[in-house]
Parts: C-alpha cells; sequence; structure tokens
C-alpha cells in the first residue's frame, strides 16, 4: 500500500478552509464519524449562540462562552451533559420546531442547519470534550445567499475580506441550502465547447507539418502567453511488455499478467510540468463561473482566452514548499488535461496526458527491469526524489535512458486510463495490444503513475499502478467542492504527451474533458483499445 502524509505544518494554515464535518456529510448525509470540538463545534456556537449568551447578553440567564458556563446551563437544567444530549439544553433547543418560542438561534430562518446540529450531538454523545482553557467569541455568522452566493457568482480572485468571509462560512459548516444549484453563466458569448476546439485544431494542424517518425525532433517550446519554455523528447515507436513478473521485488496482483503492447511514437516532456508553467493557468485576473469559464468574454476573442481555467484558490497551493522550478502539485486530472488544451490552443500542437501505457514504455525506455537504472533499488537515490521531506526542483537526478527525468519519484503523474485492478488480465491473450487504453467511464479511481517524494522504494518502480481517490479532496480549497484541486494529494502532478498523429476535434474535446465525464468520452489519438476494455472500468 503507497503511504500518503499526514497534514504538513503548511497544511494546517487550511483549518480555516478545511471541510468541517458537516460539510464532509452534506452530500449523501451519512453518519458523522468523528467531531473535533475546535474545528466542527467551535465555529458553530462562537456564531450561532455566543451573540446572546456571551459576555454581553445572558438571554435566559445563560452563558455559554466558557466550558463551566455553558455545562452549567440555568435554572432549568445542566446546558451540557456529556454523553446524553437529551439531557443538554444545548442541543435540544436548537432542534425545536422554527416556530417555537425557545429555539435557538430565535431568529425566523436562521436556525441551524440539521447538519450543524448533528454535529452537536455527536460531540456531546461521545463525551462533550472541551479543551480547557477554550474560551468562545462573538463571531460574525456568514449565510450563504446573503454572503457567498453572491461571491461565488462573481467568481475570484477574492480580496482578503472576501476570503475571511468564505473562510468563516467553511469553518461554520458551510451550510449550503437543500437543493440550491449553483448556475453556470449566461449563454451569451463563446464557450469552450467543440467550436472552440475546431478553431484550436485549425491552428494545430497550420503548425503541426510532422508527417512520420522520421519527421520527429526534441523542441523547446514556448507558452506565448508568459515567455516560460518547456522541452519535449522524442520517444520512438516500439513494442514492450508491460506490467511486472510476480518474481519482482514489490510485485502487486494489479501489474499482471504481463502482456506485448504495441505504441506510437510521440513527445513527452523532459520533466514533470512545473509551477513556473502551470501557475500562469491557475491563477488569473478573470472573473469566472464555478465551471472555470469566463463569465465575460469578447465574441472575437482568442481561444486560448475562452479556454476554461481554475477558480482562484482560497490558499497558496504549493503549501510552501517550492515553486520556481518546482513541479506543480494537487490538481485533478480535469485541471491538468485543461492545462494541455491551453498550451495547445497557444503552441499549435495537441497536448494531453498520457496513456497509462504510454508512461510505462516511456519510463522502461527499453529496459525491463524493476526500475529503468535495473533492479537494485539501493541505486535509486541517483534517480528519484523519494522517502524525503518534501519534493524537489524537477531535473535533480539522473535521467532515464531516453533522457526523462524524475519518472521515478518526485510527484506521481497522472495518466489518462480508468483504473482497474484487472485490467491486464482481458489483455493477456498472447496478441500484442496497440496503445492500450482503459476509456474511464467514472471519475474514480483513475490512474497516477511513477511514486512520489513521499513514497517507499517498491512504489516507485516502473509497474506500479497508483489509483486516485475522493480522499485527495477531502480538504478542498472551494465549496461547493471544486472540479480543478485535489489538495490532500500534495505529492501529485502530471507530464505533457504530445501525439505524432493529429486527431480530429471531437477526439480532442472528448479528451480534454475526461476528468468530468463519467460517461467515458474518446480514446486518445492513436490509441486503438482491444476489444473488452471498455467493461474493466468498474
Amino acid at each position: 500500500m503507497m503511504r500518503r502524509p499526514p497534514l504538513t505544518a503548511a497544511a494546517l494554515f487550511f483549518f480555516a478552509c478545511a471541510l468541517p464535518v458537516g460539510l464532509r456529510a452534506q452530500a449523501s448525509a451519512p453518519a458523522i464519524e468523528q467531531v473535533d470540538f475546535l474545528r466542527d463545534v467551535k465555529p458553530i456556537l462562537e456564531s450561532g449562540c455566543v451573540h446572546c449568551h456571551g459576555p454581553k447578553e445572558q438571554e435566559g440567564d445563560f452563558r455559554i462562552d466558557s466550558k463551566a458556563d455553558a455545562f452549567k446551563g440555568n435554572e432549568n437544567g445542566p446546558g451540557v451533559t456529556p454523553g446524553k444530549p437529551d439531557e443538554s439544553a444545548i442541543y435540544t433547543t436548537i432542534i425545536l420546531p422554527p416556530d417555537d418560542d425557545l429555539v435557538m438561534p430565535p431568529k425566523k430562518g436562521k436556525q441551524l442547519s440539521k447538519l450543524q446540529t448533528e454535529v452537536i450531538k455527536k460531540w456531546i454523545a461521545d463525551g462533550a470534550n472541551w479543551p480547557d482553557g477554550v474560551v468562545l467569541v462573538d463571531t460574525p455568522r456568514v449565510f450563504f445567499m446573503d454572503h457567498v452566493l453572491p461571491l461565488l457568482k462573481r467568481g475570484g480572485p477574492f480580496n482578503p475580506s472576501e476570503m475571511d468571509t468564505l473562510r468563516r462560512w467553511t469553518a461554520q459548516g458551510a451550510v449550503w441550502p437543500d437543493g440550491f444549484v449553483l448556475s453556470g453563466g449566461g449563454d451569451e458569448g463563446p464557450k469552450d465547447d467543440i467550436d472552440l476546439i475546431k478553431k484550436v485544431r485549425e491552428l494545430i494542424e497550420k503548425t503541426s507539418t510532422e508527417k512520420s517518425e522520421s519527421d520527429m525532433k526534441p523542441y523547446t517550446g514556448t507558452i506565448s502567453k508568459t515567455g516560460v519554455n518547456y522541452e519535449m523528447v522524442v520517444i520512438p515507436g516500439g513494442e514492450f511488455t508491460m506490467g511486472s513478473p510476480e518474481t519482482e521485488k514489490g510485485h502487486k496482483p494489479d501489474e499482471s499478467p504481463q502482456f506485448k503492447a504495441k505504441i506510437d511514437p510521440f513527445w513527452m516532456g523532459k520533466f514533470e510540468v512545473t509551477w513556473d508553467m502551470y501557475e500562469p493557468f491557475m491563477i488569473t485576473d478573470v472573473p469566472r463561473n464555478k465551471d472555470g469559464s469566463p463569465q465575460k468574454i469578447n465574441a472575437e476573442g482568442d481561444p486560448v482566452s475562452i479556454v476554461s481555467s481554475p477558480t482562484t484558490p482560497y490558499t497558496e497551493m504549493s503549501f510552501g514548499m517550492g515553486t520556481t522550478g518546482y513541479p506543480a502539485i494537487s490538481m485533478t486530472e480535469h485541471a491538468a488535461l485543461k492545462f494541455c488544451e491551453w498550451l495547445s490552443a497557444q503552441t499549435g500542437h495537441y497536448y494531453r496526458l498520457p496513456t497509462e501505457a504510454e508512461w510505462e514504455y516511456a519510463c522502461r525506455a527499453g529496459t525491463t527491469t524493476a526500475y529503468s537504472f535495473g533492479d537494485d533499488a539501493s541505486k535509486l537515490g541517483e534517480y528519484a526524489v523519494f522517502n524525503a521531506d518534501a519534493y524537489a526542483k524537477v531535473g535533480t537526478k539522473k535521467p532515464n535512458p531516453w533522457g526523462l527525468y524524475d519518472m521515478h519519484g518526485n510527484v506521481l503523474e497522472w495518466c489518462l486510463d480508468q483504473y482497474g485492478p484487472d485490467a491486464y488480465k482481458t489483455r493477456a491473450s498472447g496478441k500484442t495490444e496497440l496503445n492500450p487504453f482503459n476509456k474511464p467511464k467514472t471519475i474514480y479511481p483513475r490512474v497516477a503513475r511513477g511514486g512520489s517524494w513521499y513514497d517507499l522504494p517498491e512504489d516507485c518502480r516502473s509497474a506500479t499502478r497508483i489509483f486516485s481517490d475522493e480522499a485527495w479532496k477531502q480538504t478542498d480549497p472551494q465549496l461547493p467542492k471544486s472540479i480543478w484541486y485535489h489538495t490532500d494529494a500534495q505529492w501529485l502532478g502530471f507530464r505533457l504527451v504530445r501525439p505524432l498523429k493529429v486527431p480530429t476535434a471531437v477526439e480532442m474535446h472528448e479528451i480534454w474533458n475526461l476528468g468530468v465525464k463519467n460517461d467515458g468520452g474518446g480514446a486518445p489519438a492513436a490509441a486503438s483499445p482491444a476489444p473488452g476494455i471498455e467493461e474493466e472500468a468498474k
């Protein structure tokens, strides 16, 4: 099992943006498993109760800002009886009908949500732990319709006061009205749709003049909007054995049975995508809808200005671990694919993520050993950043035989495929598979490869397969949960691929939107999925 880090000190800054227990339960209302007083209970009591039951006012002769006063209650009984919510006034008064004279908070329409009351109930039932010395303070309550909706409709970037409002809303439980859906922008103006992709493809057809493998050369590309350069390496077409033998140290069942695969030629990023490349795509001064589309756009705008980009995060996404020269991290697969679209619209080359087969083929670089340098894990430190305290700048270790850096370690790298634990079984027919690709049908799990700065040697092997998980999004920097960020995956990045064959506009559109589709999408250019592959994604 791949190791995963606890929240770092930098990530603890996230306390105000972290999803409270109540919100984590909001989508499907499962039973609340754990409640933390400081994170989950304190913000609710401070915003919903202290104003009328604190130092300035003590309605009903009841004060709640200190543990002693809150537990004591008033002449009618205790405020909190540990282990007994039904004998605790703090709980029994907040679940009264809205028209009851004793309901708290008393203002009509301002009562606590069902999930907030369940948090209080769970806290009391679990023993009502209140850390010594903690005193509650009166904190303005944030209401979705009054304070949050206008910000979400407008989109980022947000000023410090607005960010504070959003943080307080999340801390107070991020109450979202039942059934409310935040709509996107209007129907006017150009969109990030198939018509836009047709324009992008026209540029690609004019710019990408290579017709055969013999035309392919390594090159340095430039992002026109920023002037940042990136390097692409030629990966020759060929055959290889995908997966690992059971005798390989660290072998896992999902890496077998091995099978033969034939891969068409492509270019691959010499390095992982860095913050220098990615941050100008992620952080813009354009107000955006929650789907990342610009709210206002000139009908004559160039395609790159219309491509959907991430909405502004509520925190610094490198978590203080480094930006210049460091790999970009914590993006969803959708964000990585949209970056590819954004880059393609500027450069005239079609970029996407690699398929799982392309990635392993490039990583192995003609080798059949556990690592691209052999089987001796003691040499891994020469080629990979792993089992470390933090990740490193790209290219600090030795490259593999094809000149690719950090294929082992540093950050995990997204692939296009749906993860299937038995995906290799249908391919082990003795026939050579042409450009294998497990077409996604669900958002989770998807494949990531290569191991990371936090992982052990066996998780950095050429054959190791890692699958995405919703837990990577648990501490989401936006609410409702963003389609752009996997904030808890601080070891996750990606690398560019450019296939020789230019796909159709429909194929481009499908691939660049695979990260948000649950119904499949198209195969990548030059891919010819083997029969039965579609049935592997469960």
